[in-house]
Parts: structure tokens; C-alpha cells; sequence
């Protein structure tokens, strides 16, 4: 569905461009999500396993950078996978202030079993588009998504 807008064109196709990237994206979360509710998991909760799993624990606030959440929505996930028993919070000893959030056995083992599961439907979402176009997609999305990151080293320069 492309945009209605009347104005300039270059305005309308980063416009239609963008309708055409949200929806993609939403088509295919939608479907990848409705994996990870059989699992009785959230896309947000699933992240964080998956992330705690492969680097190991972290603080909420660096698991927040790495899903792209605020800290109140980390709170939240964290909360849902402690009460679970998927994951926990742990202070550490000397800086009470710290605390860390940890997979328990019980979210290992469930990351463990789900995530190739996962990574072979998003193989099999994927497989619409040719390596070379998967490869073209991944560059594009990295550089959409690091605009700001290369304005701001622009404007330093």
C-alpha cells in the first residue's frame, strides 16, 4: 500500500519506502511470533534469553542497549522471566549497586531447545530473497539503523 501523499518526490519514496520496510518487518514478526507464543514468550522475552545465553549475563541496563528497550520495559521482561524462573537478578558483593541478570537451568535449557528452532524459521522467512539480496538487505538495515551514530562522527569531524 504506498503512500497518498501529494508532495515532493523524494519525499514520497522515502515514504513509500518506509511503509514498505515497516510492513515487511511486521509480517514477518508477526509470523516468527506466533512461534514464540507457543513457547508462552514474548519477542522481548526471547531476545533477552537468547542475549543472556550467547554474551553471557549482563546488567539491565547493557541488556536494555543490546534489545533496544528502555530500562522500564527490561524491568518488566526481567521480572516475567524471574517469575518463570527463566532467569535471575544477582548483586554483586562488593558494589551492592550492581546487579547482574543471569540465565538460570531452567531458561538455559529452554533457550537451548527453542533457538534452533527459531534461527531455521528465520532461515525459512528469509528464503524469499537470494543470499546476495539477504547480504544487500543486512547492509542497508545496519546503515538505516546507524544514521545517527555516522551524523554525529560527521559532525565531530
Amino acid at each position: 500500500m504506498p503512500s497518498h501523499y501529494k508532495g515532493d518526490l523524494n519525499r514520497l519514496r522515502s515514504l513509500n519506502a518506509f511503509i514498505n520496510l515497516m510492513r515487511a518487518s511486521e509480517s514477518v514478526i508477526s509470523r516468527l511470533q506466533k512461534r514464540l507464543s507457543a513457547e508462552g514468550l514474548t519477542a522481548s522475552q526471547f531476545g533477552a534469553l537468547e542475549t543472556l545465553f550467547h554474551l553471557g549475563p549482563l546488567c539491565q541496563t547493557e541488556l536494555g542497549k543490546k534489545l533496544l528497550k528502555t530500562d522500564g520495559n527490561v524491568t518488566m521482561v526481567v521480572d516475567h522471566l524471574e517469575k518463570r524462573g527463566l532467569a535471575r537478578r544477582v548483586r554483586a558483593g562488593e558494589d551492592r549497586r550492581y546487579v547482574s541478570v543471569q540465565l538460570t537451568s531452567k531458561g538455559r535449557a529452554l533457550i537451548q531447545k527453542i533457538f534452533p528452532r527459531h534461527a531455521a524459521a528465520i532461515q525459512e522467512e528469509m528464503s524469499a530473497l537470494s543470499a546476495s539480496e539477504q547480504e544487500t538487505l543486512r547492509r542497508l538495515c545496519r546503515k538505516l539503523g546507524r544514521k545517527n551514530e555516522i551524523t554525529k562522527k560527521e559532525i565531530k569531524k
